[in-house]
């Protein structure tokens, strides 16, 4: 199965990447089945070319629960701390059901491949999301590697494993690439004031010729940018 272009999995971990299909425009990136099943393998929680039939608006339904449960756990952490009841229905979620086993098998061209020893049940799936959030927040390392996106109302959450931690945008490609241009934009606007600014005189109004003065080698490299 094909995943959609807009479901992403560079938040760095399974449970930020659930809560970044909340996010964007569109603003639901969990529109159906279809979109779960594709997430669900996307995110690794099963192996590629798993059945997946038994995903319908129920799981639908409870993954965009756990979602929103995790959301707010994770901002509530990084502001300082989570409610105790959200906290008791992450461990519950965690603990209602049993991960599915993998199981190491021979594919036809001789290579190891993941399997599933049976159909993944959606209370198992949701339990490995939970459990990731979990470990995410009590490990003392990654937990300090959290990082709020800077994008204009961007509200992701990732994990800043770059060199130096300086990573500012949960993608350079999409709050990044914004940014740049809004920087740009704003710099342009800059430059378009100062130039009007300086080409008029308040007794003689526009200044031209000898008295509005040379062109700096540093000017012409501005206005060329």
């Amino acid at each position: 199965m094909a995943v959609p272009c807009d479901l992403r999995f560079d938040c760095g971990r399974i449970c930020l990447d659930l809560a970044a299909t909340a996010d964007g425009a569109p603003a639901e990136r969990l529109t159906g089945p279809d979109q779960l099943r594709a997430w669900l393998t996307g995110a690794g929680l099963v192996p590629h070319g798993t059945p997946l039939d038994g995903v319908d608006v129920r799981w639908l339904g409870r993954f965009r629960a756990l979602r929103e449960l995790l959301i707010r756990v994770v901002h509530d952490e990084l502001r300082g701390g989570a409610d105790g009841a959200d906290l008791a229905l992450l461990n519950s979620a965690a603990a209602a059901g049993q991960p599915p086993a993998p199981s190491a098998v021979r594919a036809a061209d001789g290579t190891l491949v993941r399997a599933l020893t049976g159909p993944p049940e959606c209370a198992g799936l949701l339990a490995a999301v939970a459990r990731d959030a979990i470990g995410l927040l009590t490990d003392a390392v990654a937990r300090g590697q959290l990082r709020q996106c800077e994008g204009e109302s961007c509200t992701l959450v990732y994990l800043d494993t770059s060199r130096g931690r300086r990573r500012r945008w949960c993608s350079s490609e999409v709050c990044g690439n914004r940014e740049r241009v809004a920087r740009h934009r704003r710099r342009t606007m800059v430059r378009r004031e100062q130039s009007g600014d300086a080409a008029t005189s308040p007794v003689t109004g526009p200044v031209t010729g000898p008295l509005a003065g040379p062109v700096t080698a540093a000017e012409k490299y501005s206005a060329g940018r």
